[in-house]
């Protein structure tokens, strides 16, 4: 621990060492000895798109340990290629958490679409950062990625990841993935699902027990009614054995950030296969193909937004949220849309650099509500994707301004999990994970980077990914000897 601290603190001085030191030991404390969790209360086990964003932040410091988190995840994939969006800790007690293992059954006797018999996890996914991820890492100190074979690993479960989203979750045939569950594009309780959800029968009162409640305020959370609808979705991909195809999905919808985010990672994925030799062009195809559907399927130039669709309805879903910005990230995106979500950005449903980060949804909208989850709540991991597609698309100002909000709102609420947009205070939990890790990239950003490599080149390099350099404290946290393991043992489902 001492040495991941003083490495640490290598690099800048003051305030800004101070929240490097901070936010390190935030990681310290959440970490499990083969993983982190987003927080030791209220999110107990391992999260998908979590764990993404704590390695992101811990190549930083620790790239050797940033690479074991995401290998973890991976231990935990299933036969069809889905990454759970939950991977249990099976030393927490079944009551400290809902859904538990025993609601979702994973590894029953016909092993549920092959998912792993010697760890129990959730059968849904979440948004797949984790090529982007996995590709930082390895930039983040590419002589030991190499000495630890950390690329020819991870590559085929990403690779068999990214072919899982993009046949089997590709239920409108327009060649976008779908999400089936509100959990999975990680916005749970966000307006834009709202008459999606409208059409689930709840399940029954007192069939569950909400443990988030036992840690957060009532006022902040999805309210029950939502939560009951949630259970209910669960319950009948599991009783279908998690088969997409056999499933009546009454929630199936094209969400904009989930689809940004696997474009984002196909291309970190091409390069990721050109550094171990696979075949690049697969994963290059297959991310312009992706882009193109995006636009023709999701992209609504009059409301300047990109808009979810109801694969049960056929319908766009109006209304502006935050996973609409998302695909400023988007390598290749046309630069008058890019320029559209910019002036939507900044105009007065989200008010960019006037408010707080970025509201998870519009601020104009009677729906909003700046407490209660993803209804309006500003978000660090959706902050930070906004950043870097500013960043990408020459906005300097907003992305050096946007961040530097961010990295005070973290040390001001003690790495809040969200904030009211209109006061900046912290709401949910403190000591939050990825709010830590993200801060600790933002820390490091140079104000030029980009959301993944670039497809524009044959001969693309190791620089492919401006300002993510090998950073001197990660260099000097590897030489001082930090330990793969870490300090320490080891809702709503988000």
């Amino acid at each position: 621990m001492t040495a991941l601290l003083e490495a640490a603190a290598t690099s800048g001085t003051g305030r800004r060492a101070r929240l490097r030191r901070a936010a390190t030991r935030v990681l310290l404390g959440n970490w499990t000895g083969a993983a982190t969790v987003p927080s030791r209360a209220l999110y107990p086990h391992q999260w998908s798109w979590d764990s993404a964003f704590v390695a992101i932040g811990l190549r930083h410091v620790a790239p050797r340990r940033a690479q074991r988190e995401l290998e973890t995840l991976l231990g935990a994939q299933w036969g069809d290629g889905r990454v759970p969006h939950i991977v249990f800790n099976p030393s927490v007690p079944l009551g400290a958490y809902f859904p538990s293992p025993d609601f979702w059954r994973s590894s029953g006797t016909d092993r549920n679409a092959g998912a792993p018999s010697a760890v129990e996890t959730s059968g849904i996914v979440q948004p797949p950062v984790h090529a982007l991820a996995a590709w930082l890492v390895h930039l983040a100190d590419p002589a030991e990625s190499r000495r630890r074979g950390f690329l020819p690993r991870v590559y085929p479960g990403l690779a068999a990841w990214h072919r899982y989203l993009a046949t089997s979750r590709d239920l409108g045939g327009g060649g976008l993935a779908a999400v089936t569950h509100p959990w999975e594009p990680g916005l749970d309780n966000s307006p834009s699902w709202d008459a999606a959800l409208a059409r689930v029968e709840p399940a029954p009162r007192g069939s569950f027990r909400r443990a988030d409640l036992d840690h957060g305020s009532p006022a902040d959370r999805p309210t029950d009614l939502d939560y009951a609808r949630y259970v209910r979705l669960a319950a009948t991909y599991r009783d279908h054995s998690y088969d997409d195809a056999r499933t009546p999905h009454a929630f199936a919808i094209e969400d904009p950030c989930f689809n940004a985010l696997l474009i984002a990672s196909e291309h970190a994925l091409a390069a990721i296969a050109r550094e171990v030799g696979a075949d690049e062009g697969t994963h290059r195809r297959r991310a312009g193909a992706a882009t193109g559907a995006l636009l023709d399927r999701l992209w609504d130039p009059a409301a300047g937004v990109f808009l979810p669709r109801d694969l049960v309805t056929g319908e766009p879903i109006t209304g502006y949220g935050v996973s609409g910005l998302v695909p400023l990230i988007v390598p290749g995106l046309p630069e008058e849309v890019a320029a559209a979500l910019v002036r939507t950005a900044r105009g007065p449903r989200f008010r960019l650099g006037e408010v707080h980060l970025v509201p998870s949804y519009d601020l104009t909208a009677k729906e909003f509500d700046g407490n209660r989850y993803w209804r309006g709540p500003s978000w660090f991991n959706t902050a930070w994707l906004v950043h870097r597609g500013l960043a990408r698309h020459g906005e300097t100002e907003a992305a050096h301004r946007l961040r530097a909000q961010a990295l005070d709102a973290a040390d001001r609420t003690a790495f809040a999990e969200y904030l009211e947009p209109y006061t900046g205070e912290g709401r949910g939990i403190r000591r939050f994970s990825w709010t830590a890790a993200l801060a600790l990239d933002l820390l490091h950003a140079s104000g030029e980077t980009s959301g993944a490599p670039d497809n524009t080149s044959d001969n693309a390099s190791e620089d492919d990914v401006p300002g993510d350099d090998v950073p001197g404290g990660a260099r000097e946290a590897r030489s001082g000897g930090t330990p793969e393991g870490g300090a320490g043992e080891g809702g709503s489902a988000r």
